[in-house]
């Protein structure tokens, strides 16, 4: 082959190496088994998953750690089965790049009756489906314009932080493609161009911080995908004023600076916090993601006489929408113009101290009590996940160590999600950490009924040799959905399953199992197992299984519940 040229699959790979992916997700097919031939040649580690829709939910938690990820799989079935991890990471920001083995261009052009399709000729269907749950998509037809096809479509990822899709017909993966671009130029995003208006808009944000007598910083989580986290610090820290995350912003900001207060959640909160929202005379608001389960039905949401919001391309202030704007170049030139002598300092509501001296040996575990008694354990870098359900309300009032990251149910809320999610998370981050030399460990809390969803990524886990710890809270099934509707109902019990032989079952060696699997039903037991040096420090996979009673819940789904039981007593006495 010529030195100007490369083969297309090592060139797609290369192209993704380039761009920090050294980890690729996906299940083989028929489709794709000529591309995958090209992932280890090109220097990238192949995870493989145990079904597709794992490898999407990996692929997403991936991207949130990397800012960028890939997977591979097959046409129609395989595809179709990604579809939902694909949905959910187009949703709440993560870029994936899916890549999509076709069956050959020849069998494509003659309409041929092949399998997994409709046996209808028509090839085009699924391509349409992803549409609607990608920010671009392309194919590749030839092999003048495939380079410049997968650059597109990677820079698409990049730009959009959501998922993007890439056809790759099974026939093209070993023909030669120019490499000019491997060797003249990088992937990037180009920075947004300075508007007419952008100094009247940075003169305006000037003067309400300057006017500001009760300021409130909310950061949520689209920050993320706008780039601002460093900014942020930096006013964060400037400023001395109080902060507060979303949901989704959890874990973007360094919980460990004295005026960061944690997650604010309105009514369902601390009364000091929600009193000082409401009085605030200014409400910066970054990366908003307003979905009712982010925001807690809304009352999270700043007025806009108050409020001044940096989104994707536009930032409001008060009533005023301004568009064509980058957030990242705005608040840079804010902070160097800022100047912190005209600026109120202000001390925000007393702090809610969390302790567990209320905590008897004897108390059953329980959500009030279960996160305060995990929370010590969590680490420098360490990353937390907490799955739909009752995890994902209890988790989010940890408090984190600086550096670490914390994703919970934010608005897809697919259940099991969070299990494939840790592992591409785990990944990632042991990516990096070979880069730095620092060193974490992955905690995820999920209950029984979403592990059953997803539990085969377990087995990858243990392949993988990852560090990971996960607390399974058992319920005895779905108590989320009974606390919405049908408190008592079967529909909502899941099989029972015996969690601690799950590592024998999933690959484990003998050593393993014998010091990696926990359980506990009282205060006194949890505490015994966190203290265990395989729990808090270990390495490998570590389960550690609680016991909790089916119908104890807190914040909005105790409402939720007390409102069902309510109904059901007012429908037994009419």
């Amino acid at each position: 082959m010529a030195s100007d040229t490369v083969k297309l699959g090592d060139y797609l790979f290369t192209r993704l190496l380039q761009l920090g992916v050294t980890d690729i997700f996906g299940v083989p097919g028929d489709y794709n088994l000529r591309l995958l031939d090209y992932v280890v040649p090109a220097g990238l580690h192949w995870v493989g998953n145990c079904n597709e829709l794992n490898a999407a939910y990996a692929a997403d938690g991936y991207g949130r750690i990397k800012g960028l990820s890939a997977l591979v799989t097959t046409f129609g079935v395989g595809e179709l089965s990604a579809a939902n991890g694909i949905a959910g990471a187009y949703g709440e920001r993560s870029p994936v790049v899916h890549i999509v083995g076709t069956p050959p261009r020849p069998l494509q052009s003659t309409r041929a009756l092949m399998h997994h399709t409709f046996s209808d000729g028509e090839y085009g269907r699924f391509s349409a489906m992803a549409i609607h749950i990608t920010a671009a998509q392309t194919k590749v037809t030839d092999t003048t314009t495939a380079p410049d096809k997968i650059d597109w479509i990677l820079q698409q990822a990049l730009y959009h932080q959501r998922p993007v899709y890439i056809e790759i017909p099974d026939d093209m993966p070993d023909l030669p493609v120019s490499s000019a671009n491997l060797k003249s130029s990088t992937i990037r995003v180009q920075s947004a161009l300075s508007p007419p208006h952008e100094s009247k808009v940075i003169s305006r944000i000037l003067e309400r911080l300057y006017s500001a007598q009760r300021p409130f910083i909310l950061v949520d989580g689209e920050s993320r995908s706008l780039g601002i986290l460093d900014q942020l610090d930096t006013l964060i820290q400037k400023t001395n004023w109080p902060t507060w995350t979303t949901v989704f912003g959890k874990g973007l900001v360094n919980e460990s600076h004295p005026n960061v207060y944690g997650l604010y959640a309105a009514a369902f909160g601390d009364k000091p916090a929600q009193e000082y929202f409401e009085a605030a005379d200014l409400i910066l608001t970054f990366g908003p993601h307003y979905s009712d389960t982010n925001s807690y039905f809304w009352t999270t949401v700043p007025k806009d006489a108050v409020a001044i919001s940096f989104k994707d391309d536009t930032i409001q202030i008060e009533s005023d929408t301004y568009r064509d704007m980058s957030a990242s170049s705005v608040l840079t030139k804010v902070l160097h113009s800022l100047d912190n002598t005209r600026t109120t300092q202000v001390t925000g509501p007393p702090k809610v101290e969390v302790t567990t001296s209320d905590i008897q040996d004897s108390d059953i575990i329980a959500q009030n009590n279960f996160y305060r008694l995990v929370n010590p354990i969590f680490r420098e870098n360490d990353i937390v996940l907490a799955e739909t359900g009752t995890a994902s309300y209890g988790g989010r009032h940890c408090k984190l160590p600086p550096n670490s990251r914390f994703f919970t149910a934010v608005t897809w809320l697919s259940i099991g999600y969070m299990l494939p999610a840790t592992l591409g998370a785990a990944l990632a981050k042991r990516s990096l950490n070979q880069a730095t030399g620092a060193s974490n460990q992955t905690i995820l809390i999920t209950g029984e009924g979403s592990l059953q969803m997803t539990a085969q990524e377990i087995s990858v886990m243990i392949k993988e040799k990852l560090n990971i710890l996960i607390f399974i809270i058992n319920n005895e099934g779905y108590t989320i959905e009974r606390v919405i509707h049908g408190r008592k109902q079967a529909y909502n019990d899941v099989p029972f399953w015996r969690h601690t032989q799950a590592l024998n079952y999933f690959g484990a060696d003998e050593d393993q199992i014998a010091n990696s699997v926990f359980t506990a039903r009282t205060c006194g037991e949890l505490q015994e197992v966190l203290k265990n040096e395989r729990v808090h420090s270990g390495t490998g996979l570590r389960l550690v299984e609680v016991a909790m009673d089916r119908e104890d819940v807190q914040g909005p789904l105790l409402y939720l519940l007390n409102k069902q039981i309510a109904e059901e007593k007012a429908a037994a006495t009419s």
